[in-house]
């Protein structure tokens, strides 16, 4: 009983988030058409709403750990569902990611992320528009912020390994600037596949910065070691409070 309950809280919370999202969008429009603040305000507004909605209608409570950068930097983070992504951008004063294209299409949330200076990526083309990407950095056709990158290039489940790639070493060492590494646990409670949310204690965690600086190689190893080993640690946190061994 308790669990079919759960399901249905589950489901009415994922309901309401999206319409959320709309009614948001929405009245924000206006102000995020004049200017780019706009589009950050509704964008914040939304993450605070789903963390709050979260907590009250599935008991999925959220933390966001360690030093938030407020400067301009990289941010390397691990990524297992839709909250990293809330937390992560809800938690930082000028945000944008680098995204799939195929996001742009979204309605709402592509607009959104084109106005706030995200930066589109083809998977089939990663190389060619990291390259375009750092050119536009450089070249100050994008604003100063936080640039957030996700290593291993898609969600990935917890406990599953997938590599980091290459393009997070060629972004720092093109920019040359600091790396901020993000470790999670969000995926033990917002599964990848599934509409089922448990309870309990999502946390996003900011670690140690990176320096500008590294070789390529060397950056990678030590990024994909302080992320996972951060991350395994939230994670058998969470499977404490989940009951499991």
């Amino acid at each position: 009983m308790r669990y079919a309950l759960q399901w249905l809280r589950s489901v009415l919370f994922i309901g309401q988030m999206y319409v959320a999202m709309l009614v948001l969008g929405i009245a924000y429009l206006p102000y995020a058409i004049l200017r780019r603040e706009g589009a950050l305000a509704g964008c914040h507004a939304f993450c605070r709403y789903v963390r709050w909605s979260a907590a009250w209608m599935v008991g999925l409570r959220s933390e966001v750990r360690g030093e938030v950068p407020q400067g301009g930097v990289l941010i390397a983070a691990k990524h297992q569902s839709f909250l990293d992504i809330l937390m992560i951008f809800g938690a930082m004063p000028r945000p944008r990611f680098i995204m799939k294209k195929q996001l742009t299409w979204a309605p709402i949330l592509g607009w959104y992320a084109l106005r706030l200076g995200c930066v589109p990526v083809d998977r089939g083309k990663r190389g060619k528009a990291i390259r375009d990407m750092t050119a536009r950095v450089k070249s100050g056709a994008l604003e100063a912020g936080q640039l957030i990158i996700y290593p291993q290039g898609t969600r990935v489940a917890p406990g599953v390994k997938k590599p980091y790639k290459v393009g997070t070493a060629v972004l720092y060492q093109e920019l040359a600037q600091d790396c901020v590494p993000v470790a999670t646990n969000v995926g033990m409670f917002w599964p990848r596949h599934s509409l089922y949310r448990k309870p309990g204690l999502a946390v996003v965690e900011f670690l140690p910065m990176i320096r500008a600086g590294k070789e390529a190689r060397a950056f990678l190893q030590e990024l994909e070691e302080v992320v996972e080993t951060a991350s395994d640690r939230l994670m058998a946190e969470a499977a404490e409070q989940l009951g499991q061994r």
